[in-house]
């Protein structure tokens, strides 16, 4: 099966699974709130998510294995792996803050080959495959030409749980929201790199981040035009827990204030 043709079937059961997560959004209560750790927030819906995902993806690929964040399968592949975060972006979900998103992508081997990101209460879908351009519902797009960071609006996550590197991120705040129109935090980082990939943010850093997270939304910036690396500008990003994603301009000017730091 070709990607493009994977690609239709995943965008099927991402947009069932996008609707499931909306309609339970509207009755959600929360004394179904669990946690996994410190702020680490999940429920039922996050769980019936990524099993819904899964029992439909197992169909396109039946020998891929699983990487997922609820761990509703232990599997791994020898050639193919799907990377989910069924809801990324569950604490403004918990919160009835609407920017939330699912994430799926495949990867062959060594290589991300398809990237899906669904921003859930816009009915926005982003996604790309291998040798493709990156889309929003079916246009083409690519990261913003702005060349300054004067000029750019960023995007970042905060800590939540591992504040080791918080001082040294306050250091690259500072600096940056003096250089910029300014700094937002969605909440979500598929979101936050899919608004990269389509020329919304200049560029987005974050770190004590997961290959869920990350993974889809990568790939798309990737191929909509933009770059990917780790806080010292290296490749590796998947496995790094920390990632930057810029449009190669100001970007890579917003590269050069996080490495002096880190």
């Amino acid at each position: 099966m070709t990607y493009n043709l994977i690609f239709e079937e995943v965008k099927k059961i991402t947009l069932e699974v996008g609707a499931f997560i909306r309609s339970e959004r509207k009755n959600f209560n929360s004394d179904k709130i669990e946690y996994k750790g410190l702020n680490d927030l999940v429920s039922y819906v996050d769980k019936t998510a990524e099993q819904r995902i899964v029992a439909g993806l197992k169909d396109i690929i039946a020998d891929a294995g699983f990487v997922t964040e609820e761990k509703t399968i232990n599997k791994t592949g020898e050639r193919f792996n799907w990377i989910i975060d069924p809801l990324d972006g569950t604490t403004n979900f918990i919160h009835g803050i609407p920017t939330y998103s699912i994430s799926i992508a495949l990867k062959e081997n060594d290589e991300l080959v398809l990237g899906v990101v669904y921003e859930i209460n816009m009915d926005e879908l982003f996604y790309t495959w291998k040798g493709e351009k990156s889309y929003l519902n079916g246009a083409i797009i690519s990261v913003s030409k702005n060349r300054t960071l004067g000029e750019s609006l960023l995007a970042t996550g905060f800590p939540y749980y591992d504040f080791e590197k918080a001082e040294k991120y306050m250091k690259v705040f500072s600096e940056l929201i003096q250089q910029t129109h300014g700094l937002r935090r969605l909440g979500s980082a598929a979101v936050d790199l899919a608004y990269v990939a389509c020329g919304r943010f200049e560029g987005y850093f974050e770190y004590n981040l997961n290959p869920w997270d990350v993974a889809a939304g990568a790939l798309i910036v990737k191929n909509a035009g933009g770059t990917i690396t780790n806080f010292l500008g290296g490749e590796e990003f998947l496995d790094a827990r920390e990632i930057v994603a810029g449009n190669g301009y100001s970007g890579a000017e917003m590269l050069k204030v996080i490495v002096k730091h880190f």
